[in-house]
């Protein structure tokens, strides 16, 4: 078989995933707080006893994000909540683990327990339940005051305090489940990292997604002529191979 094809055929698979993770930032173009992926290629030189300089696989780099902010709307909703700056919400993870994110629409459940998109919201001392019924309002530092049902503005009390934190330059790593943590210790496991005081809050406000619609689409659009390039090198080493086969099966 042709060596170009090895070449080819890992290009065209760095594509397939390359398109993959372009989808998936397109798919959530609108979600809030939501953060693009980022997908490299780098060529890698091929190695072995006969092995020439000009022989290379295409090999993807480490997958990062792209941490900028997203732009800011107003919603005028009381459970709609963006940092402000440098800083993220702690929430619980499928896995019962403390995990982070950007995204700001506080829901309750049925049971009172405070969520963000199906996962409950971290406070002081756990997952954070409310009253039923009551009238909820975030503050900067994301304390929770509830009003009961029935009752006027002086039964404000506070029912906890939405754990935020400050990862400054401790590397994050996003999970399958779309949440943050930071990479694991020397012994293997990650530490929840400790509440920032500093981090604050906007109430009425919704971060959306940094991805940019319009640049995901040429994107998009780049990525499939790639991939049709590549494959139309492993057509043409295909038709040489055959026109080799031809030209050696000429009985003389």
């Amino acid at each position: 078989m042709d060596r170009i094809l090895y070449t080819a055929m890992s290009g065209a698979k760095q594509s397939m995933d390359q398109q993959s993770v372009v989808s998936h930032n397109l798919a959530n173009a609108s979600t809030a707080g939501f953060r693009a992926q980022l997908h490299a290629m780098r060529a890698v030189p091929v190695q072995g006893e006969a092995a020439l300089p000009t022989r290379a696989s295409v090999a993807a780099t480490t997958p990062g994000t792209d941490f900028s902010p997203g732009p800011m709307t107003t919603t005028g909703r009381e459970l709609d909540v963006a940092i402000e700056g440098n800083g993220w919400i702690a929430v619980q993870a499928p896995d019962g683990g403390e995990a982070y994110t950007r995204r700001g629409d506080l829901q309750v459940d049925g049971d009172g327990l405070l969520m963000i998109a199906g996962r409950p919201v971290i406070g002081e001392g756990g997952p954070i339940i409310v009253p039923l019924g009551s009238q909820l309002s975030v503050g900067a530092d994301g304390t929770l005051s509830a009003i009961g049902e029935g009752q006027g503005p002086e039964a404000l009390v506070d029912v906890g305090r939405i754990k935020l934190v400050d990862p400054e330059a401790q590397p994050f790593r996003r999970g399958d489940d779309g949440l943050f943590r930071p990479l694991p210790g020397e012994e293997g496991e990650a530490v929840a990292l400790a509440a920032d005081d500093n981090v604050r809050l906007v109430s009425g406000t919704l971060e959306g997604s940094n991805v940019s619609a319009i640049e995901t689409m040429v994107s998009m659009i780049d990525v499939a002529r790639r991939y049709e390039m590549q494959m139309k090198v492993i057509s043409t080493a295909d038709e040489n191979a055959q026109r080799a086969n031809n030209l050696l099966s000429i009985q003389g």
